[in-house]
Protein backbone atom coordinates (compact mmCIF):
# COMPACT_ATOMS: atom_id res chain seq x y z
CA UNK A 1 0.00 0.00 0.00
CA UNK A 2 1.11 3.46 -0.92
CA UNK A 3 2.01 5.67 2.56
CA UNK A 4 0.50 8.94 2.52
CA UNK A 5 2.72 12.32 3.75
CA UNK A 6 1.32 13.49 6.60
CA UNK A 7 3.27 16.93 7.40
CA UNK A 8 3.46 18.14 11.46
CA UNK A 9 4.87 20.87 13.15
CA UNK A 10 7.22 19.57 16.21
CA UNK A 11 5.87 20.21 20.12
CA UNK A 12 3.02 19.93 21.54
CA UNK A 13 0.74 19.24 17.98
CA UNK A 14 3.16 16.23 17.09
CA UNK A 15 3.25 14.74 20.37
CA UNK A 16 -0.58 14.39 20.77
CA UNK A 17 -0.90 13.41 16.94
CA UNK A 18 1.40 10.47 17.31
CA UNK A 19 -0.58 9.97 20.79
CA UNK A 20 -3.85 9.30 19.29
CA UNK A 21 -2.32 7.31 16.18
CA UNK A 22 -0.47 5.11 18.61
CA UNK A 23 -3.73 4.70 20.35
CA UNK A 24 -4.95 3.16 17.31
CA UNK A 25 -2.36 1.21 16.40
CA UNK A 26 -0.31 3.07 13.86
CA UNK A 27 3.00 3.25 15.89
CA UNK A 28 6.02 5.38 15.52
CA UNK A 29 9.17 3.51 16.86
CA UNK A 30 12.09 5.53 15.77
CA UNK A 31 10.33 8.73 16.95
CA UNK A 32 11.81 10.65 19.77
CA UNK A 33 11.30 14.15 21.27
CA UNK A 34 15.02 14.74 20.75
CA UNK A 35 16.10 13.65 17.70
CA UNK A 36 16.57 16.36 14.98
CA UNK A 37 15.35 13.72 12.27
CA UNK A 38 12.48 15.67 9.76
CA UNK A 39 11.38 12.47 8.21
CA UNK A 40 9.73 9.27 10.08
CA UNK A 41 7.66 6.15 9.27
CA UNK A 42 5.04 4.26 11.22
CA UNK A 43 6.45 0.86 11.64
CA UNK A 44 3.76 -0.49 8.93
CA UNK A 45 5.04 2.15 6.73
CA UNK A 46 1.31 3.58 6.13
CA UNK A 47 2.42 7.08 6.96
CA UNK A 48 5.28 9.20 6.46
CA UNK A 49 5.84 12.02 8.94
CA UNK A 50 7.52 15.30 7.96
CA UNK A 51 8.59 17.95 10.49
CA UNK A 52 7.94 21.22 9.19
CA UNK A 53 7.46 24.83 10.92
CA UNK A 54 3.47 25.07 12.06
CA UNK A 55 2.66 28.10 9.26
CA UNK A 56 4.77 26.28 7.04
CA UNK A 57 2.17 23.03 6.86
CA UNK A 58 -0.95 24.61 5.13
CA UNK A 59 1.47 25.28 2.47
CA UNK A 60 3.12 21.80 2.35
CA UNK A 61 -0.29 20.91 1.87
CA UNK A 62 -1.97 23.20 -0.89
CA UNK A 63 1.21 22.38 -2.63
CA UNK A 64 1.19 18.48 -2.47
CA UNK A 65 4.15 18.11 -0.72
CA UNK A 66 2.50 16.23 1.79
CA UNK A 67 -1.07 14.68 1.78
CA UNK A 68 -2.38 15.42 4.92
CA UNK A 69 -1.37 17.93 7.60
CA UNK A 70 -2.67 18.63 11.08
CA UNK A 71 -2.12 22.35 12.60
CA UNK A 72 -3.41 24.86 14.54
CA UNK A 73 -6.83 26.52 12.93
CA UNK A 74 -4.74 30.28 13.36
CA UNK A 75 -2.47 28.97 10.58
CA UNK A 76 -4.47 28.01 8.34
CA UNK A 77 -6.72 31.38 8.17
CA UNK A 78 -3.09 32.82 8.20
CA UNK A 79 -1.39 31.16 5.42
CA UNK A 80 -5.03 31.08 3.17
CA UNK A 81 -3.98 27.72 1.54
CA UNK A 82 -6.06 26.14 -0.84
CA UNK A 83 -7.11 23.00 0.98
CA UNK A 84 -9.99 20.85 2.61
CA UNK A 85 -9.85 21.29 6.26
CA UNK A 86 -11.41 17.71 7.19
CA UNK A 87 -11.89 17.14 11.09
CA UNK A 88 -11.10 19.31 14.22
CA UNK A 89 -9.44 17.49 16.55
CA UNK A 90 -10.52 19.88 19.67
CA UNK A 91 -6.88 20.11 21.19
CA UNK A 92 -4.93 23.39 21.70
CA UNK A 93 -8.22 25.52 21.88
CA UNK A 94 -8.10 29.00 21.93
CA UNK A 95 -9.74 32.03 20.71
CA UNK A 96 -8.19 34.60 18.13
CA UNK A 97 -9.53 38.16 19.82
CA UNK A 98 -8.72 41.82 18.96
CA UNK A 99 -7.50 43.51 22.37
CA UNK A 100 -7.22 46.89 23.44
CA UNK A 101 -6.85 49.53 26.29
CA UNK A 102 -9.36 48.56 29.06
CA UNK A 103 -12.41 51.21 28.52
CA UNK A 104 -11.44 51.85 24.58
CA UNK A 105 -14.04 50.78 21.75
CA UNK A 106 -13.29 50.97 18.19
CA UNK A 107 -13.66 53.50 15.83
CA UNK A 108 -15.18 51.93 12.99
CA UNK A 109 -14.59 55.68 11.23
CA UNK A 110 -10.93 56.25 11.92
CA UNK A 111 -8.47 54.15 10.15
CA UNK A 112 -7.11 51.41 12.57
CA UNK A 113 -3.80 50.53 13.32
CA UNK A 114 -3.26 46.71 14.25
CA UNK A 115 -0.08 44.99 15.69
CA UNK A 116 -0.22 41.37 15.10
CA UNK A 117 1.84 37.59 14.33
CA UNK A 118 -1.13 37.47 12.53
CA UNK A 119 -1.28 39.97 10.00
CA UNK A 120 -3.50 38.49 7.06
CA UNK A 121 -6.41 36.91 9.75
CA UNK A 122 -6.57 40.67 10.61
CA UNK A 123 -6.94 42.36 7.82
CA UNK A 124 -9.42 40.53 6.57
CA UNK A 125 -11.20 40.53 9.58
CA UNK A 126 -11.63 44.15 9.87
CA UNK A 127 -12.05 44.08 5.64
CA UNK A 128 -15.42 42.39 6.25
CA UNK A 129 -16.42 44.97 9.06
CA UNK A 130 -15.51 47.85 5.96
CA UNK A 131 -12.91 48.98 8.73
CA UNK A 132 -9.77 50.57 7.17
CA UNK A 133 -6.73 48.99 8.81
CA UNK A 134 -2.66 48.92 8.68
CA UNK A 135 -1.18 46.48 9.78
CA UNK A 136 2.16 46.01 11.58
CA UNK A 137 3.90 42.36 12.05
CA UNK A 138 4.99 41.05 14.79
CA UNK A 139 6.94 38.21 16.08
CA UNK A 140 6.59 38.52 19.78
CA UNK A 141 5.29 40.60 22.59
CA UNK A 142 2.51 41.42 21.00
CA UNK A 143 1.29 43.07 24.01
CA UNK A 144 3.71 45.72 24.16
CA UNK A 145 2.06 47.49 21.32
CA UNK A 146 -0.88 49.51 22.38
CA UNK A 147 0.82 50.50 25.13
CA UNK A 148 3.63 52.39 23.74
CA UNK A 149 1.29 53.58 21.28
CA UNK A 150 2.86 51.41 18.22
CA UNK A 151 -0.87 50.46 17.24
CA UNK A 152 -4.25 51.18 18.59
CA UNK A 153 -5.39 47.36 19.32
CA UNK A 154 -3.79 44.00 18.72
CA UNK A 155 -5.42 40.51 16.96
CA UNK A 156 -3.58 37.89 18.83
CA UNK A 157 -4.48 34.14 20.36
CA UNK A 158 -5.76 33.89 23.94
CA UNK A 159 -6.03 31.16 26.31
CA UNK A 160 -6.76 32.18 29.50
CA UNK A 161 -6.64 36.16 28.96
CA UNK A 162 -4.38 36.13 31.77
CA UNK A 163 -1.03 38.02 30.34
CA UNK A 164 -3.40 40.24 28.65
CA UNK A 165 -4.84 41.51 32.13
CA UNK A 166 -1.62 41.59 33.41
CA UNK A 167 -0.64 44.39 30.46
CA UNK A 168 -3.94 46.41 31.28
CA UNK A 169 -5.77 44.77 27.95
CA UNK A 170 -8.85 43.27 27.95
CA UNK A 171 -10.66 41.66 24.59
CA UNK A 172 -12.82 44.06 22.11
CA UNK A 173 -13.93 41.14 20.21
CA UNK A 174 -13.76 37.67 19.23
CA UNK A 175 -13.05 36.59 15.92
CA UNK A 176 -12.54 32.82 15.91
CA UNK A 177 -12.63 29.77 18.06
CA UNK A 178 -8.91 28.18 17.23
CA UNK A 179 -8.24 24.37 17.56
CA UNK A 180 -5.92 21.46 15.87
CA UNK A 181 -7.57 20.70 12.54
CA UNK A 182 -7.07 17.80 9.90
CA UNK A 183 -6.25 19.54 6.40
CA UNK A 184 -6.09 17.68 3.07
CA UNK A 185 -4.33 18.10 -0.46
CA UNK A 186 -7.20 18.65 -3.15
CA UNK A 187 -5.83 16.28 -5.49
CA UNK A 188 -4.59 13.73 -2.48
CA UNK A 189 -8.05 13.30 -1.57
CA UNK A 190 -9.33 12.02 -4.98
CA UNK A 191 -6.02 9.96 -5.45
CA UNK A 192 -5.17 8.56 -2.08
CA UNK A 193 -9.14 9.02 -0.69
CA UNK A 194 -8.74 4.82 0.93
CA UNK A 195 -5.57 5.82 2.57
CA UNK A 196 -6.79 9.34 3.82
CA UNK A 197 -10.20 8.06 4.92
CA UNK A 198 -8.59 5.74 7.31
CA UNK A 199 -6.06 7.80 8.91
CA UNK A 200 -9.53 10.19 9.37
CA UNK A 201 -11.18 7.01 11.02
CA UNK A 202 -8.73 6.57 12.85
CA UNK A 203 -7.90 9.69 14.48
CA UNK A 204 -11.82 10.13 14.67
CA UNK A 205 -11.75 6.61 17.23
CA UNK A 206 -8.99 7.58 18.96
CA UNK A 207 -10.58 10.96 20.18
CA UNK A 208 -14.27 8.78 21.04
Amino acid sequence: MTSITLALAKGRTANSTIELLEQSGITFSAFHDKSRKLVFYSDDESIKLIFVKALDVPTYVEKGAADIGIVGKDNILEAEADVYEMLDLKQGKCQMVVAGKKGETIDLAKKLTIASKFPTIARNYFQKKGQSVDTIKLNGSVELAPLIGLSDVIVDIVETGNTLKENGLTILEEIEDISTRLIVNKASFTTKSDQIHQVMNTLKSALE
